[in-house]
């Protein structure tokens, strides 16, 4: 069982909650933020990036690689301090220490954000992200849609600063889920928000909300039948030893966000903020081929470590759970009112002009 990695994490934050307001280049020695006092920061500056996913996974290769970025373009002005998950605390407690301001940086991710920003939950229903590779990478990536989200994240102290595909979710249980009738009754862990809840209730499923430390021992002592990850996560944390079959429905892409404190950021030097920016631009797609990689090769890997089935769900039925989750999008819409629906119409069509241009871009190729 991997939890031990898990048992020191009171300890660190305890430590970083003490941290708070030491010198993160915001402060001039005498209380007083930049903000207030014309002098540069004291260089090197440390900035601490807190992961929701422990080492060797998307997460922490985009920090690593945001890192190297940083410090060569800052010429070693910027240095940043990488927090794998279970060093700080849950995704929740990670996304207050970012609110508090004693963690510069983080991932936060909608299964659990949603409860705090309610329209971020957009990406924890089902059937809602495109089909085409391609075009969702080029979604998470756009500029437009990072602008769609940009207040209700500000209206929270967080400053909204890129999006990260992690790959398409899968379901492991004790048998296979090809239908929504094989949800029924089943006992399936899900992110803490209650959206996330939402989207499995619709199945006849009973959500139940667990830190991501907690999976496998609830699993392994049968207190839960099954959970959804991506693949990569499902492999490192070593969940598939205790269920036996995968079952891939492409149902929802993973998706997580990239957040600062908004004092913070707005705080910042104009040529910290330049560095930020164009080292975020850089690792766009570290993310991307990191996730194709990981969840490609980690399938693999279960497939020859373990005795696990995997089934691949035909179109007819994910229709049934397209179906079957469309009254959870009504409910997305209702509690979020006029924020969520401008949010969910400006998604449906920056997915369409992408959809088009791809098609365009199709034709043009077949005419030469």
């Amino acid at each position: 069982m991997r939890n031990f990695r898990f048992r020191l994490w009171p300890l660190w934050a305890a430590l970083i909650l003490a941290l708070t307001g030491c010198s993160d280049g915001q402060n001039t020695g005498n209380g007083d933020s930049t903000t207030d006092a014309p002098e540069a920061p004291e260089y090197p500056v440390t900035w601490r990036f807190a992961l929701e996913e422990i080492e060797g996974s998307v997460q922490h290769a985009y920090a690593e690689a945001l890192k190297e970025r940083i410090e060569e373009r800052s010429d070693g002005k910027i240095e940043m301090d990488i927090f794998p998950y279970g060093s700080l605390g849950t995704s929740s407690q990670l996304t207050e220490l970012v609110r508090n301001g004693s963690v510069n940086l983080a991932f936060a991710s909608p299964g659990h954000l949603a409860n705090t920003v309610p329209e971020i939950g957009l990406f924890t229903l089902h059937f809602v992200m495109p089909e085409d590779a391609d075009i969702t990478r080029r979604l998470l990536a756009s500029p437009n849609l990072l602008n769609l989200f940009e207040q209700p994240y500000a209206q929270h102290s967080l400053k909204l600063l890129g999006f990260v595909p992690e790959g398409w979710m899968a379901w492991t249980a004790n048998k296979a889920l090809r239908t929504p009738d094989d949800f029924q009754g089943l006992r399936i862990r899900t992110m803490t928000s209650d959206m996330a809840e939402e989207s499995y209730r619709a199945y006849g499923a009973q959500p139940s909300q667990i830190p991501y430390s907690q999976v496998y021992s609830d699993l392994q002592l049968q207190k839960i039948d099954g959970q959804s990850n991506p693949i990569f996560a499902i492999e490192e944390m070593d969940f598939y030893e205790v269920q036996s079959t995968l079952t891939i429905a492409r149902h929802a892409q993973f998706v997580s966000s990239v957040i600062s404190n908004l004092e913070w950021y707005d705080a910042l030097p104009e040529n910290q903020k330049q560095w930020l920016g164009e080292s975020l631009e850089d690792v766009a797609d570290i993310a991307w081929k990191t996730q194709e990689e990981l969840n490609q090769t980690r399938l693999q890997t279960m497939l020859e470590e373990a005795h696990l089935s995997v089934v691949q769900l035909t179109d007819e039925e994910r229709e049934a759970f397209r179906r079957a989750s469309r009254p959870v999008h009504d409910l997305y819409l209702e509690r979020t009112g006029e924020s969520g629906q401008r949010i969910m119409e400006n998604l449906q069509q920056l997915i369409e002009e992408l959809e088009t241009e791809s098609r365009t871009s199709a034709d043009s190729g077949n005419g030469d």
